[in-house]
């Protein structure tokens, strides 16, 4: 691996989309989102993603879109806009589409009163169909829920559940303002599984501040005792040109490349020595878990939520900052809540940017995922072999000892190597620009 070392304090985008949202413009905007939502096929099946940006602390490693509030005062107009959101959406839909996922982020979706989740949910399913075997999943903060919003998830459908855990060093915690205890994750995952909800996530991060390779080794010992199907391992992105809360994370206690490698390469072996499979870059599951099956079967898909077993082509983002897949491209909402809540009011839709995807796009995006789905591509699984071998091949010229070509003309990213597979991709992305300000590689 050490001849792979000068790449891994190197950053990438983590291609949640292509072209990544750092591409998106505000040439697209209520009009032309209007236009893709009245494309979308009659019957088809559709994903729905619902952004609730509020939190009761605002945690500092955290770069996601969110606003803090000590009161319940601003869910219910929030509810209420999104209410109206919900309607202005469905109303361009084919009457007969069917919702294979629903997805609660934030944000603090169960800061939520028990009342206020039951609506949400009676909201999206007074305008929306739901297939019998739809996915429910909710984000979960465990310092933030109690047996009330636990009966309001179950009785709302909730399937799947993914709990912020990252550390529980508590040196770490303090560094990061997210202090959490063991005792309050495990009573979340015990009320959650009491109540049905057999899908039990875990996220994880590795690359934070006063974090070691031993400490990481300690959480993960917790982490596996809990027993959760899935585990996220993502590296701490530190992106205070972005996020202003990081500003508050001192540099100097912020670990270096090689030591966010070693956690990376010590974080793997430790989970799957637990018995997980490795699911591409920074998911691990349960062997016979849906995630390994779709893995195994080629079969495994990425959007804004990372890894999924989505099939869906649709995915329609609700509420402030949410960004939706249509059949036209990328549309994203106003990100600020003010501004999002003052445009659905006025009964448009709150688009302010995104990107309109041309067959190259679809291309290119569509082989960026194999990639880092499968560590592999094999051209004449495209509609165009000839194009995917043109587009790969500088890839395979530019990483000659992380790339490998099969005798049967299939590119493989090197087992010690994918850890860079999105730094691989970045070959063939058309966007992609050397002064890009993304997270590390690793």
């Amino acid at each position: 691996m050490t001849h792979l070392e000068p790449y891994h304090a190197a950053r990438a985008p983590r291609y949640t989309s292509y072209p990544p949202a750092t591409q998106f413009t505000d040439r697209i905007g209520p009009d032309v989102a209007s236009g893709w939502l009245q494309q979308v096929a009659p019957g088809a099946s559709i994903s729905l993603y619902v952004h609730i940006p509020f939190c009761r602390r605002l945690c500092w490693f955290c770069a996601c879109r969110t606003q803090g509030t000590r009161s319940d005062a601003p869910l219910l107009p929030y509810l209420d806009t999104l209410d109206a959101e919900i309607a202005q959406v469905s109303a361009l839909l084919p009457d007969d589409v069917q919702v294979s996922q629903i997805h609660l982020g934030g944000g603090t979706p169960t800061l939520l009163p028990p009342d206020l989740l039951g609506r949400l949910f009676d909201m999206l399913d007074r305008r929306f169909t739901r297939r019998s075997d739809a996915e429910i999943s909710v984000e979960v903060d465990p310092t933030e829920i109690d047996d009330p919003r636990l009966d309001a998830l179950a009785a709302a459908g909730v399937t799947r559940a993914s709990l912020g855990v990252q550390d529980f060093h508590s040196d770490v915690q303090a560094a990061i303002g997210r202090p959490q205890s063991v005792a309050q994750t495990r009573a979340a995952i015990d009320g959650l599984r009491a109540r049905g909800v057999r899908g039990i996530n875990l996220d994880l991060l590795y690359g934070l501040p006063r974090q070691t390779v031993s400490t990481l080794d300690e959480t993960l010992d917790i982490v596996t005792t809990l027993s959760p199907d899935r585990i996220a391992l993502y590296g701490y992105a530190h992106v205070p040109w972005a996020s202003r809360r990081q500003t508050m994370i001192r540099d100097a206690d912020l670990p270096g490349a090689r030591t966010r490698l070693a956690m990376a390469a010590r974080a793997s072996a430790h989970l799957q020595k637990a018995g997980y499979d490795p699911i591409g870059f920074d998911h691990f599951a349960r062997p016979g878990d849906a995630m390994v099956r779709a893995a195994k079967s080629g079969t495994l898909r990425r959007n804004f939520q990372g890894y999924t077993v989505d099939p869906s082509d649709v995915l329609i983002g609700l509420g402030a900052s949410s960004i939706s897949l249509l059949p036209g491209g990328y549309a994203q909402n106003a990100p600020r809540t003010g501004d999002w809540a003052t445009r659905v009011r006025a009964g448009r839709l709150p688009t302010t940017r995104g990107h309109a995807l041309t067959a190259d796009d679809r291309l290119h995006g569509a082989v960026i995922e194999r990639l880092l789905c499968d560590f592999a591509i094999n051209p004449d699984m495209f509609s165009n072999p000839a194009a995917v071998r043109a587009m790969t091949h500088r890839m395979a010229i530019n990483w000659p000892d992380a790339v490998l070509r099969t005798p049967g003309g299939d590119l493989q990213v090197a087992v010690d190597a994918r850890h860079l597979v999105r730094l691989i991709a970045m070959e063939i992305d058309q966007y992609a620009a050397p002064e890009g300000r993304h997270s590390l590689v690793v």
